[in-house]
Order: structure tokens, then sequence, then C-alpha cells
């Protein structure tokens, strides 16, 4: 049995990501109690900054001549280094519009997760899982870093409310069509 371990912060713009366990905790919508870290002081103009874990770690167990791997993948939202600027916050439907923007960098990061979970199911390891396992993650992993940056440009940080909104209801169908299996793992 082998484990391993991998961290990957990822923030407003960068990305939340990690493998950890069998079990994916659900979908869930932010607060403003999840950004309880301190602004930067150079924020390039950005008001908030989401930051995410996601950890994975795995066991492989060899069986009729192929590897099975059993992957463990967590999501954890860090309060502590996710921050709103409250002081640029003028009334609360702007706070609403701020978070409702964070919210999609947790949600790429949650789609990720998933996408790891279900793509670890469904592949027959050779000996060679260790490298193997490590490339599904990198795979997917790359193509989300991108859809968080195509997020942010499109939405020029949650600037454009028609892009916003284009993407908002994009979140929405693809986790109303989260297949089930990986939805309650």
């Amino acid at each position: 049995m082998v484990k391993n371990i991998f961290k990957v912060l990822c923030a407003a713009g960068m990305f939340c990501l990690s493998i950890a366990t069998s079990k994916a905790q659900p979908h869930r919508m932010l607060t403003p109690d999840d950004f309880r870290g301190m602004p930067r002081v150079n924020n390039r103009g950005v008001v908030a900054y989401t930051n995410c874990t996601i950890n994975f770690s795995y066991q492989a167990n060899h069986a009729d001549g192929y590897y099975r791997v059993h992957a463990n993948v967590s999501l954890t939202m860090n309060r502590d280094r996710s921050w709103i600027d409250m002081n640029r916050i003028t009334s609360q439907a702007q706070l609403n519009e701020i978070l409702k923007h964070e919210q999609g960098h947790y949600t790429i990061a949650y789609l990720e997760q998933q996408e790891v979970l279900r793509a670890i199911q469904r592949t027959r390891f050779t000996a060679n899982y260790r490298y193997e396992a490590m490339d599904v993650f990198n795979r997917i992993d790359a193509k989300y870093k991108q859809l968080n940056i195509d997020y942010d440009e499109d939405t020029e940080h949650s600037v454009n409310k028609q892009q916003q909104h284009s993407w908002d209801v994009y979140f929405a169908k693809r986790l109303q069509f989260m297949p089930q299996e990986t939805a309650s793992l």
C-alpha cells in the first residue's frame, strides 16, 4: 500500500483544489464567515480572495492483474486565508455580488474534486499506478486551473455582470447534472 499526500492551495483567480477521500463533502454556499483572513495591503484592486485546499491521498491494492486505487479527495475552504476587504464594501447588495463571484471559485474547486474522484474510480491502473494516479490528477487540475482563469477574465472579477450571470447559470447546470454516484461518495 502506498499513500501520497499533496496539498495545492488555490485562491480567487488561482484555484482551490485537492484530492482526498472516498467521502466527498457536499457542495455548500459560502458566507461572509468563510472570509476571516486579513485583506492584503497590495491586493491589486481585488476586493476578495478565496483560498481552498484539495488534499489527495490514495491506497492501491493489486487484484486480478491490475491495481485498484482507493482515493480520498477532500476540499477545504481555508477561512483564515480567505478574505473580503470590507472597507471597500458599500452595501449588502455589493457584498452579495462579491460572495456570488467567490462562490464560483469554490464551485470550480468542488467540480474538480468531483471529477478527480470519478476519474480515479473508472481508471484501471497498472503497476505504474503512482505515475498514472498523478497523471489523472494533473490533467484534471490543469483543466480546472484554466477554467478558473477564464472565469476571472470573463467576469472581470465580477465587474462584468452579464458574464457573471452566464457563469452562474453554467455552475448551476454543472451542479444540477452532477453524476449522483460521486456527489455522495
